[in-house]
């Protein structure tokens, strides 16, 4: 990609700092979910699983791993439209998923609660032949006023 074209992309990118990318619609956190999570991930800790106990625990119920909230926002459509944003952008071939500045848990996910992603895109820079952007991401859970995550996502836009 020529020089110029690079440029172009990153003022492109540049002038939407600030605005929101898009918002997912929401969705369900199942009990079985949680179980295969735990089943993937060896994390068993009974806050999740132990249905019982937890619901005599300080949560009143299970509660989503963090992991597993942090690990599906690439799945929400929120993530997927906040890079889909820069789909358009002459001569990029593809998104690469770069990692994280900063995870944060705020308030906890219980079991079947509803949650959605809403990003906002921050920093855009030249890193070589590449774009990488960092979008703030927010998991809200419905009916609670605190998120149940905040993430400064980072993708490499390649051209």
């Amino acid at each position: 990609m020529s020089n110029e074209a690079l440029q172009a992309a990153l003022e492109v990118m540049t002038s939407r700092i600030g605005e929101q990318t898009s918002r997912s619609q929401w969705f369900e956190i199942s009990q079985q979910r949680i179980n295969d999570f735990a089943d993937v991930t060896m994390d068993r800790q009974w806050i999740h699983i132990d249905v019982e106990k937890a619901n005599a625990g300080p949560f009143g119920t299970t509660i989503s791993h963090g992991q597993l909230t942090l690990s599906i926002m690439s799945h929400l459509p929120s993530a997927a439209a906040a890079s889909n944003d820069t789909a358009t952008l002459e001569g990029q071939k593809l998104i690469i998923n770069y990692g994280f500045d900063k995870v944060r848990f705020p308030s906890t996910v219980p079991v079947g609660a509803n949650i959605r992603t809403t990003g906002t895109l921050r920093r855009v820079e030249i890193k070589g032949s590449m774009l990488e952007v960092m979008t703030e991401l927010v998991v809200e859970v419905q009916g609670q006023e605190k998120p149940c995550c905040v993430a400064e996502s980072l993708t490499r836009l390649v051209f």
